[in-house]
């Protein structure tokens, strides 16, 4: 529900996620996927309170993610949501819904979640050894999944690069429109793919405007390189790119 005091962009961006969030609903997926969730469903009070509390405002640097992983997004609604750096660091906590139909295999736990998030720790990790505060990051930065989906063979999580073309271009059309839309809204001059299909994805949506795109190793743990250190190698890229000083 919006609030007669919200900022503009705060506004558009709650609109945006609704509408795409919307858009998405209509779409189906064949085997192997056994499962879809959508966390702007049933944890939209954490991702409406993320939005409200962390972008109130232009920001310098929006960092973009893929999908939700099991353990994060899935479970708290913010992007790369492990849950400790949702709860204590991000400061935000909200009841979280069951799904309308729930994966056995991946069950929707919410805030009470112990399983860890190794992307978003080491993501959050990093923004917190570097600046500090949350709000201090904040300033100058947003993380924001390209796809709100998440997608399942029962215990398996399905990238959305793995979907078959058909069910590929449907689903990249309105994601690419609510990329637009942050964008349009927070008026960054980076964007930073959160790996190579974030960077991608983001190249083709933001085509012909005067948005910077770069990327970022991605910090999953199914990748060797990021086990060696991903934090050191992300603002060594950071640097390169001369997004952070």
């Amino acid at each position: 529900m919006l609030k007669l005091t919200d900022p503009p962009v705060v506004t558009e961006l709650i609109a945006a996620a609704r509408l795409l969030s919307g858009r998405l609903a209509t779409l189906r997926f064949s085997p192997p996927v056994s499962h879809v969730y959508n966390p702007l469903t049933y944890a939209w009070a954490a991702h409406e309170a993320y939005l409200r509390r962390y972008a109130a405002s232009r920001r310098r640097v929006l960092f973009l993610g893929m999908n939700p992983g099991p353990f994060g997004m899935v479970q708290c609604g913010v992007p790369f949501g492990e849950i400790a750096a949702v709860r204590d660091w991000l400061g935000i906590e909200c009841a979280v819904r069951q799904p309308a139909v729930e994966n056995p295999a991946r069950p929707i736990e919410g805030f009470a979640c112990l399983r860890s998030e190794v992307s978003g720790r080491r993501l959050w990790g990093l923004f917190q050894e570097r600046f500090g505060s949350a709000d201090a990051f904040f300033v100058e930065h947003f993380v924001a999944n390209y796809c709100p989906l998440a997608f399942f063979n029962h215990a398996r999580n399905v990238t959305p690069d793995k979907l078959p073309a058909a069910e590929a271009a449907p689903l990249h059309a309105a994601c690419d429109a609510h990329l637009r839309a942050i964008v349009a809204a927070l008026q960054p001059e980076w964007v930073i793919g959160v790996g190579s299909f974030a960077e991608a994805r983001a190249v083709a949506a933001l085509a012909g405007t005067r948005v910077r795109t770069g990327r970022v190793l991605h910090p999953s743990p199914a990748s060797p390189i990021a086990n060696r250190g991903w934090a050191e190698a992300a603002t060594r890229q950071l640097r390169a790119l001369d997004v952070w000083e």
